[in-house]
């Protein structure tokens, strides 16, 4: 038995759950004060978007570890797992330091999901569950992907909560 296939798509969704729940705690109050580095978000549309994304975590590792080498899920779950790797940075890291405070996630971005995410795409080239070309085109569109689900969810998680950037957090 592999890493990939027995316990790294699961390290990756803890990480990922982990960073989500510090974001969906501390980031809706901090964004009403963060100017150009994050719009405005509510409570409730950004913890129902969180919640929608640490789901689509766990189902792309289900995927990836049903599925196997060179799948559909193993691609989603690398390319996910490259998007919370650009993550770290930005916004995480680059807000913090050009703010000179604390962007919330930034400590569970570079604990949690630097090393799971980076484990999770060296294993995948390693052990023969990706290949380079793929990879090229696949990771990105997956990044590009949930970068324009996010707008989507905050909208979506509005609607079906009735509350918006003026909830209380």
């Amino acid at each position: 038995m592999t890493a990939m296939s027995a316990f790294l798509p699961w390290f990756f969704v803890a990480a990922t759950t982990l960073h989500n729940l510090e974001e969906a705690i501390w980031l809706p109050a901090w964004s009403r004060r963060a100017g150009r580095w994050h719009a405005p978000v509510g409570a409730a549309e950004f913890r129902f978007a969180v919640l929608a994304l640490t789901l689509t975590a766990a189902l792309v590792a289900g995927l990836a570890q049903f599925q196997g080498p060179e799948s559909i899920g193993v691609y989603l779950l690398a390319g996910y797992a490259l998007a919370m790797l650009l993550n770290v940075l930005v916004p995480h890291l680059g807000a913090t330091i050009a703010m000179r405070r604390y962007m919330p996630g930034t400590a569970t971005a570079l604990l949690f999901n630097l090393p799971a995410a980076a484990f999770v795409v060296s294993t995948a080239f390693r052990e023969g569950w990706i290949s380079t070309p793929t990879f090229y085109w696949a990771g990105p569109a997956v990044v590009l992907a949930i970068m324009a689900s996010i707008p989507a969810l905050f909208s979506l998680g509005r609607r079906l909560t009735g509350r918006g950037v003026k909830s209380n957090v």
